[in-house]
């Protein structure tokens, strides 16, 4: 159905893996209207997790577009993933959204997948209600729910509700804004007056709400003071303003499985959040470099933005955008301002799940699907060909987990690299290149799940079976001191032969400095004509190292004296030269490797500290630095990448699932000497086993 901008309400599902977001969604699209009855995700019916695997796994892998008409108001939803591996789509929809919705699954409480959703919702700016749900099950602790809440969220959390006898059973809530007790039985809701015996109970929590709302505002403070309480329509428009400025966090209670109390979740989205015309904005940078925010106004330039890019059968690819600004047709000519192209818009979508309903345009606010796109994918930009905007891409994690891949069957690694291409332009989450150093295809994911649907997704879709295997670590080759090489080439085979000779010295340099060539070769012992030659037979040396086959770097060589031969002298007896003295020159120097060193940020829960510090330590990591957030303890540590393969999945094991990290590249140093031998050992076994 046609609706206005002050009709809208873009909203966000982000929480822990389990605490219930999909049937939360489900429930909501049912209340709407849209569905007949309430699907499951045990027993893979619901609308929003329609992928084989996610049916297969029965958890969300990726964000769900819903949409649907409640009481005058079209909620555009997103159901994110709460598992770990893809955190990326829930920063996408973050992105653009206008409002967020933390669910928190009440016998587990504020565990550390809650705190980084919320985390994730607050960086975004977003105004946010956190919705208790599953307040059925018989082991709830509401009250330390709540203390929790406080604790690791802040005081800023607000109930709104008061749950009537949680647990088994739960059917009952009382609105504390209304002063109403809602009950839910057969289906139906029904409103009546708090009985006395929850009136004790109830009237401390309301005061508090009261009070909550009335330190936002000095003109609802005056009255507070003056009359003691706030009119409930009062107290409405403070909640309102209060929860869109962020500084009150409504809490609300629900069982989304059996759809009790979310149409009051409903009620406070559509009353509490704010319309796109009334959210903040995105802030962007112009031609010009100056910043710039977005108005929602349908009558603007279009600008929008594509968050998300997927694959459907039948159907091909479809681009999820959020128009920010301006209106879409279908056979408008828009321009992609990232990639300077030029796209035709075909059918608009409104997307329920897998459901499509083509529409005839979207405006500033909405939140559709485009279909076949050309050039468009996952972080472009489509605007007004005349007047180009150029949004901030959404930046994905570091990937935490590192494979190198080959494709089973020979000859398919062109095959491959098209399909990972093609599915990092849906998903810009993993990283997929050749590593010259290394000599491998590496595949860099957020983690084993993540892996395990890229490479389901290359075989589905590309037949490209492929085989993995732990990428070999990228060492370096340098040197601690100076030497002097030489070497005569020499080859007489009937004929013209070949001869060069070559004199040269290296010398070590900064860290992070690279090779430097020098020429000092005079009178022509070298001519100058196979200067170049002798170069590259150095360049060519840097790319496998005397020591290990790693790459050298940090070394300078320079090219002293020399012996030419008038015919049998040519580029390639100088490039096998040079190459050979540089060797020779190399391991007379105190030759050394080095191995690249990671930062880590890991944060668990103070439980779990004594053995994750442990098992750094047991990794040859070295730990910089302990810090307090919460209940959740933030370990800085230092160590080598030859030592954290997988650790994302080591982490979660010795953490119950609870430990999280992130992990960046620091800096190179050298290998302690014990395990350089073991390395070079290595290494010459496999160069011998290839020769």
């Amino acid at each position: 159905m046609p609706h206005t901008i002050d009709e809208v309400r873009n909203v966000v599902l982000v929480g822990h893996s389990g605490s219930g977001k999909t049937a939360l969604a489900e429930a909501v699209i049912y209340n709407t209207g849209q569905l007949t009855r309430l699907g499951r995700v045990e027993d893979g019916t619901t609308v929003s997790d329609f992928d084989s695997e996610e049916i297969e796994r029965k958890i969300s892998l990726k964000t769900s577009l819903l949409s649907g008409e409640w009481k005058g108001i079209h909620f555009d939803l997103m159901d994110t993933p709460g598992y770990a591996d893809f955190i990326p789509e829930t920063q996408s929809a973050l992105r653009v959204a206008d409002a967020s919705v933390v669910v928190v699954e009440s016998v587990s409480g504020i565990d550390i997948g809650t705190v980084r959703a919320w985390r994730l919702a607050q960086q975004s700016g977003l105004p946010c209600i956190l919705f208790v749900n599953k307040m059925d099950r018989p082991e709830i602790d509401l009250d330390g729910v709540l203390q929790q809440m406080h604790e690791r969220l802040g005081r800023m959390a607000v109930p709104l509700q008061y749950a009537v006898d949680p647990g088994e059973g739960f059917h009952q809530v009382v609105d504390l804004v209304d002063g109403k007790l809602v009950t839910y039985a057969d289906g139906k809701v029904e409103e009546g007056e708090i009985p006395s015996p929850l009136q004790e109970e109830v009237e401390p929590l309301r005061e508090q709400l009261v009070e909550a709302v009335a330190e936002t505002d000095e003109e609802l403070m005056e009255r507070y003071f003056s009359e003691g309480s706030l009119e409930p329509d009062e107290l409405r428009a403070g909640l309102r303003k209060a929860v869109e400025a962020r500084e009150i966090f409504p809490v609300l209670f629900g069982d989304a499985y059996n759809n009790i109390a979310v149409d009051r979740l409903m009620g406070a989205a559509a009353e509490f959040f704010p319309s796109p015309d009334r959210s903040p904005g995105l802030a962007y940078a112009d031609g010009n470099g100056e910043e710039r925010t977005l108005e929602a106004s349908p009558d603007g330039p279009l600008v929008s933005y594509v968050f998300k890019t997927t694959a459907e059968q039948h159907v091909g690819e479809l681009s999820y955008l959020r128009v920010f600004s301006g209106s879409l047709r279908h056979g408008d000519e828009v321009s992609n301002s990232v990639r300077q192209k030029t796209e035709r818009i075909g059918q608009i979508y409104q997307l329920n799940g897998h459901e499509r309903t083509e529409v005839e345009s979207a405006g500033a606010g909405d939140i559709v699907a485009l279909v076949k796109l050309k050039d468009t994918h996952t972080g472009d930009t489509l605007c007004t060909r005349s007047e180009p905007v150029q949004l901030p891409r959404v930046e994905p994690p570091e990937p935490l987990i590192r494979v190198a891949v080959a494709p089973r069957e020979k000859g398919s690694e062109e095959r491959m690299a098209t399909g990972l291409q093609q599915l990092h332009e849906e998903d810009p989450s993993f990283e997929f290149r050749y590593d010259g150093e290394i000599r491998q295809s590496v595949l860099a994911a957020q983690g084993d799940l993540h892996l395990e649907t890229i490479l389901k997704r290359l075989r589905e879709r590309y037949s490209v079976e492929v085989d993995t295997e732990a990428p070999r670590v990228p060492y370096r080759e340098t040197i601690r001191g100076n030497a002097e090489g030489h070497y005569r080439h020499k080859k007489q085979s009937g004929g013209r032969g070949q001869f060069g000779e070559v004199y040269l010295r290296v010398t070590p340099k900064s860290r992070g400095e690279g090779f430097e060539f020098v020429n000092e070769v005079v009178g022509g012992s070298i001519p100058t004509n196979f200067i170049p030659a002798v170069e590259k037979g150095l360049q060519e040396s840097l790319a496998v190292g005397p020591i290990s086959g790693s790459a050298v770097v940090d070394v300078a060589a320079t090219v002293y004296d020399g012996k030419h031969h008038a015919v049998d002298s040519d580029e390639v007896s100088f490039k096998i030269a040079s190459s050979q003295a540089f060797k020779d020159a190399f391991l007379k120097a105190r030759p050394v490797l080095l191995e690249p060193i990671y930062q880590l940020t890991i944060t668990v829960p103070e439980e779990f500290m004594g053995d994750v510090m442990g098992d750094l330590t047991s990794r040859r990591g070295r730990i910089s630095g302990t810090s307090a957030d919460g209940h959740l303890q933030i370990i800085e540590a230092e160590v080598p990448l030859a030592e954290i393969d997988r650790y994302a999945t080591r982490l979660r094991s010795m953490s119950q699932g609870e430990g999280m990290h992130t992990q960046s590249l620091s800096r190179y140093e050298e290998v302690p000497g014990d395990v350089q031998a073991r390395i070079i050992e290595e290494a010459s076994k496999e160069q011998a086993q290839a020769a």
